[in-house]
């Protein structure tokens, strides 16, 4: 196992830059999570770390080395791939211990450490079979028990879920997790979706358009945004968030554009008239109080009850543990809870304190 950092790393395709001076350390046996929407360089950051793209500017350390110019197969670095790429004409077993081959290790050791990670992942009664004859939850489980075998001091895994069904990525999610937890391995690990960086990561790291928005626990992030991309970008649904202005005074509130009042903490009168967005959770509005929308559309899933509607003019989505009894059209009372009300200022989109 190690440590990997990245320090201001850079990266131009002829004059345009993709990476914009980046620095992440990422501790020894620590699960790191790199999320943002498609293009925002997460991935060209990963096949950085693996030697797949050079450096333009910076520097990537492995361990104690500094692996700018080393080739991927120098890097000891194992990475897991969205398409599986496992050889169709090889079994289970030939494929995991590939790479062993391909370096002359003894066949004992190839096969007891392919025996090895197929107990782990559950694969002993698939060692024979090949590829086509697995669904798409076992050969994602070869892919890594390719990666397992190699002992490697680093793990990469490049949106590994994203062919999966829903039920399977749920699975799949937590024997990620659990396989972490078991090897203590370094593990770096992209995707788009925030759910998976969530649920699977010690930390998270947001990109956007080639730049660290913000680095923290899933809960930090959620919990205390740095600004209008991150608020947007953690939490299922999405935060909902108005534009207008802040007013202090015996009774702070902020209002929005189209003169609809909701409530704030007491705020300091340095505040007043600043122009803001007012940010609240779904899953933080709470059934009853004074502010009162349109119900459009009701969804239940169960457990919980979203219901979007129209508050003045704008769009509010609600998440309530409760059974809601209203249909489109009619009026719903919610009120947010306030200490989670979140802030941000309008120019700069950064949160306010």
């Amino acid at each position: 196992m190690a440590s990997v950092e990245i320090v201001d790393v850079r990266k131009s395709y002829g004059d345009h830059e993709v990476i914009h001076g980046v620095s992440i350390p990422i501790s020894d046996g620590e699960f790191v999570a790199l999320v943002g929407p498609s293009g925002c360089g997460k991935s060209t950051l990963l096949r950085m770390i693996a030697g797949l793209e050079d450096i333009t500017k910076g520097d990537i350390k492995i361990g104690a080395r500094v692996v700018n110019g080393l080739p991927p197969k120098d890097r000891d670095i194992a990475m897991v791939f969205q398409n599986y790429a496992l050889y169709p004409h090889k079994t289970v077993a030939e494929n995991m211990g590939f790479a062993l081959k391909l370096r002359k290790t003894p066949k004992a050791e190839i096969d007891a450490r392919v025996k090895k990670a197929a107990e782990i992942l559950d694969l002993v009664p698939y060692l024979n079979r090949y590829p086509r004859q697995l669904s798409g939850g076992q050969r994602q489980r070869v892919a890594m028990g390719r990666a397992i075998v190699r002992a490697p001091q680093v793990f990469l895994f490049d949106e590994p879920l994203s062919n999966l069904d829903a039920k399977l990525r749920v699975q799949m999610r937590a024997e990620i997790k659990e396989l972490h937890q078991r090897l203590k391995t370094t593990t770096v690990y992209v995707t788009h979706d925030q759910v998976e960086a969530m649920t699977m990561a010690d930390r998270i790291v947001v990109l956007h358009d080639g730049i660290v928005e913000q680095m923290g626990s899933p809960l930090e992030l959620y919990d205390r945004p740095a600004n209008l991309f991150v608020a947007g970008f953690i939490g299922s649904p999405a935060m909902n968030m108005f534009k207008g202005t802040i007013r202090t005074g015996s009774h702070s509130h902020f209002e929005t554009r189209d003169g609809t009042r909701l409530p704030l903490p007491t705020l300091p009168t340095a505040h007043e008239g600043r122009e803001a967005v007012y940010g609240i959770r779904p899953e933080h509005l709470t059934l009853g109080g004074d502010l009162r929308a349109e119900v459009t559309v009701i969804e239940p899933t169960g457990a919980e009850t979203q219901v979007i509607a129209r508050l003045g003019g704008e769009k509010i989505i609600g998440v309530f543990r409760e059974r809601v009894s209203v249909k489109p059209g009619e009026t719903i009372a919610m009120s947010p809870d306030l200490p989670l009300v979140h802030l941000f200022d309008a120019k700069t989109g950064l949160r306010l304190t």
